[in-house]
């Protein structure tokens, strides 16, 4: 196995621990041992530190490398990421799951928008995201990361649900009874045409950027640039 890639699985393993272990286990000791803030800092250093070693294990690994779902690949990739957008964006309205000072009253609402999907519609567009790109099976370094990512959403909100009803109590259990973890597709055309509109102009930004930014045409870009 090249270095590179050893080197990304490596930095993606530390990436994805060191969230996992900060977010839960450890992040009581170190609270009561560094307080609040600087508990914070310390995540953020640790947070940033393995994204610059992913960010340069993942440009020397190997481009390429795989065969490629082809075209049917790219048209499923390019569709799956339009509704990520969706959850993505609706994620920041209300939502009990991010830390504010909100969160206890934002729970007691009816599930309203991308939360009648699901509870975690963040860590589902990450999902989404990381499907979208092993689908097209292109190289090892993209499903390196793009697996990392899919762990650390899916996984991620399973734990987050667990130490949420040790935050939050009887706040989260009754968004919990109100919602669900599994998304429930049939419910995202409801989300809203303004975030529908929204998340369709995120997209055509984003796709076309990414030809400047991977050199690869993506989205509708792949067919009409």
């Amino acid at each position: 196995m090249e270095t590179g890639l050893v080197s990304l699985i490596a930095a993606s393993t530390a990436f994805v621990g060191t969230h996992f272990a900060l977010s839960h286990p450890l992040r009581g000791p170190l609270v009561r041992m560094l307080g609040e803030g600087r508990f914070m800092a310390f995540y953020s250093v640790v947070a940033a530190a393995c994204m610059v070693w992913m960010y340069f294990a993942f440009g020397a690994a190997q481009a390429g490398g795989l065969p490629g779902s082809g075209e049917l690949g790219w048209i499923i990739a390019s569709l799956i990421t339009l509704p990520a957008l969706v959850l993505f964006l609706g994620s920041f309205k209300s939502n009990p799951a991010l830390p504010s000072p909100g969160a206890k009253e934002f729970a007691a609402h009816e599930p309203a928008g991308v939360f009648t999907v699901t509870r975690h519609p963040m860590m589902w567009s990450f999902a989404l995201w990381a499907v979208s790109h092993i689908i097209l099976w292109w190289s090892w370094r993209t499903n390196v990361v793009a697996l990392a990512v899919l762990i650390l959403a899916l996984v991620g909100a399973r734990m987050q649900d667990r130490k949420k009803e040790t935050l939050m109590g009887g706040a989260w259990q009754g968004w919990e009874a109100r919602t669900s973890f599994w998304p429930r597709w049939s419910r995202l055309p409801g989300a809203g045409a303004f975030l529908w509109l929204a998340a369709l102009g995120a997209w055509l930004l984003i796709t076309w950027s990414h030809i400047h930014a991977g050199g690869v045409p993506a989205g509708i870009w792949r067919w009409i640039g």
